[in-house]
């Protein structure tokens, strides 16, 4: 910043050498002024040049302050006039000019009034002594011209520097959704593996459980129990490993399948199955491609309830699909082992299923019926915005 404003500084002492030469020079050969070929300028004498020095100098300073500046300049160029010295109105069109173009922290009031003021001190002198002629006219015009042009710049600069800052902000809301959005898929990567490592575990547990038990009395069903553990635990790490990469790198997406959908639905009732669940599953009304969202989330879901009926339920599970008109319609029923397992309450996996229905604008319902629990969910085809 100390070079620009340095820079700032030598230009505003130039100006002001620039306005003190010319001023000078005019009053030097005879003035300014000459109305009806008389000569009105008064002689350059120590008076006039202390009083221009007192008009220019202060152009030096004009960035820094622009209404004191533009008052002193005003006061010693209304003298001048006033005492004679024909002179271009130079000092005073720079001073005007730099209270349009760089507006300062003076209050309105005062700031209007120096204006007022500054026109004054300096129309009425020469307006009473000849009038309004050529002069007045000539430095009118000059002044009103160096208001309009530091009124542009400064409307220039203003725009540009709103234009700038909405492409930062622009910049600036584009860093937050991308952040967001990393921060949500983040999110539902964590999901899908605390969902397949949950669902992973549970048939392992019930497997090798199985082994164990049929380790002595059928060898070989102990030993598909084992496979079926081999294969599970193989596909999970598999998952697990690509979910990680992407929590790792969640920019780049190269070699990170997708998220599984209702495609894959065979291959988790074939997996539950092998887990000793039952489950039995339902078709109805005419298929019909899904959008992304509500693929993934219908899979998610019916995954999340046959672990939560491999866990806590009777053994079987009932599975129906519904493609209606609007939306897929999910029902999982599944019965209790007992009186006490009645009691349910809102786990981390039933909380994920409702969460993920409300992300493409749909609805779940877990409850106890009777001796069954049941997992209603509407996901429609419509996602929402």
């Amino acid at each position: 910043m100390a070079r620009p404003r340095s820079r700032s500084l030598l230009f505003d002492a130039a100006v002001a050498v620039f306005a003190l030469v010319v001023s000078l020079g005019a009053m030097g050969h005879g003035g300014w002024n000459r109305d009806g070929g008389t000569n009105n300028g008064h002689p350059l004498d120590a008076v006039g040049v202390s009083l221009t020095v007192a008009m220019a100098l202060p152009l030096v300073a004009r960035r820094l302050a622009p209404i004191p500046v533009l008052a002193v300049v005003a006061t010693a160029t209304g003298t001048l006039y006033g005492l004679g010295y024909g002179f271009p109105p130079v000092a005073f069109a720079v001073a005007l000019y730099t209270v349009a173009r760089w507006p300062d922290r003076t209050r309105q009031p005062l700031r209007n009034a120096v204006l007022v003021g500054s026109v004054v001190v300096l129309l009425v002198p020469s307006i009473v002594r000849s009038g309004f002629g050529p002069g007045v006219f000539a430095g009118t015009v000059v002044w009103a011209l160096a208001w309009f042009v530091g009124d542009r710049v400064k409307q220039r600069h203003e725009r540009a520097a709103a234009a700038a800052e909405r492409a930062r902000q622009a910049e600036r809301e584009a860093e937050r959704e991308a952040r967001l959005a990393s921060a949500e898929e983040r999110t539902r990567i964590a999901r899908d593996l605390h969902d397949s490592a949950g669902h992973a575990v549970n048939v392992i547990l019930v497997q090798a459980g199985a082994a164990r038990l049929l380790l002595e009395q059928d060898p070989a069903r102990s030993r598909a129990a084992l496979e079926t553990i081999e294969v599970v635990a193989r596909e999970t790490l598999d998952e697990i490993d690509q979910l990680v990469r992407a929590l790792r790198d969640p920019g780049g997406q190269d070699g990170v399948e997708p998220p599984a959908g209702l495609a894959a639905l065979d291959t988790l009732v074939a997996r539950s199955r092998a887990g000793g669940l039952d489950v039995q599953v339902a078709w109805a009304g005419q298929r019909r491609p899904l959008p992304p969202g509500v693929d993934q989330a219908a899979y998610r879901i019916l995954r999340e309830a046959l672990t939560n009926a491999s866990r806590h339920g009777g053994g079987t599970a009932h599975v129906e699909l519904s493609y209606g008109p609007s939306a897929l319609e999910l029902v999982v029923e599944n019965p209790l082992p007992g009186s006490g397992a009645r009691e349910t309450r809102m786990g981390h996996g039933i909380v994920g299923m409702r969460e993920r229905a409300h992300l493409v604008g749909g609805m779940l319902d877990a409850r106890v019926a009777g001796d069954m629990f049941r997992v209603d969910a509407r996901l429609p085809y419509r996602e929402a915005s």
